[in-house]
């Protein structure tokens, strides 16, 4: 797909495929089921072209690994990663080295800032950024499929995001909006899950926030996020999926495999928003 002027093809709901790349994860170390919901290479792309033109600037405000940096530079973009944990910085900062020219990796930033401080961290960049892409971490949100544990195999989670809660992810938009350059976007992704007896999902939450934050809705797309053979879709399970599986004699619900993400794509009114 070629590259599409800011906001142009935005239908109200929409499907992308955007398939995950085992091999492109970080280091090659799988992602636990805390971190499935980040932004892999393929969404990012949709995101780029529908979202940003040539030199434009995007963001990665939950940055757990080099996946939205990496394309973004590669697309011709410049990037921010905002990544709070010094060790996870040196990780991203490594990859990106060993994956990138010289001189794309002269368009990146690691900013070492909180998501819902991002117009304290970028303010040399207020008004500059076209796509801010976030995607907040579960915990503490009830839905959180891992119960709160932390996967040693997982390098996001060895050097943990800070969770938000329901105030800080409010002000994580609002500052995501306040560095936007007018008529640029915000993407969230997420993904609704089943947990406790219920299900959690979070984009009404995240719909009701934006608007406080003066951003306009404008799309709902969702995410596939495995690969498609026909009609088919093609399901991978790992060692710890398989686990899980149980006899189809037993009340008890089947496992939850995670197969497209939503994206609630927002943008700011070319009339900003208020201070």
């Amino acid at each position: 797909m070629g590259d599409k002027k800011a906001g142009q093809e935005l239908l109200p709901l929409t499907v992308w495929l955007c398939p995950d790349r085992p091999e492109e994860e970080t280091a090659g170390e799988p992602s636990c089921v805390r971190h499935r919901g980040t932004v892999g290479v393929e969404l990012a792309r949709h995101l780029l072209n529908v979202c940003t033109g040539n030199e434009g600037m995007v963001v990665d405000a939950f940055a757990a690994g080099e996946a939205v940096t990496a394309a973004s530079v590669r697309a011709g973009r410049r990037a921010v990663a905002c990544v709070p944990h010094f060790p996870l910085a040196q990780r991203i900062q490594e990859r990106l080295a060993r994956t990138l020219t010289e001189e794309e990796r002269d368009r990146v930033l690691l900013r070492p800032c909180l998501p819902d401080h991002l117009c304290q961290g970028l303010a040399d960049l207020a008004s500059e950024v076209d796509l801010v892409i976030g995607a907040p971490p579960v915990v503490g949100l009830g839905g959180d499929p891992s119960g709160g544990r932390r996967d040693p195999g997982c390098a996001a989670c060895r050097w943990d995001v800070r969770t938000l809660d329901t105030a800080r992810r409010h002000a994580f938009l609002d500052s995501a909006a306040r560095v936007l350059k007018p008529g640029g976007h915000v993407a969230v992704v997420t993904t609704a899950r089943y947990a406790q007896g219920r299900l959690f999902d979070l984009a009404p939450r995240i719909v009701r926030n934006a608007r406080r934050a003066g951003l306009r809705y404008v799309q709902h797309a969702i995410a596939i996020r495995v690969p498609i053979d026909g009609d088919v879709l093609v399901v991978q399970a790992g060692p710890d999926d398989l686990a899980q599986l149980r006899d189809p004699q037993e009340t008890m619900l089947p496992p939850v495999v995670s197969l497209h993400a939503d994206v609630c794509l927002f943008t700011k009114p070319r009339g900003g928003v208020d201070d």
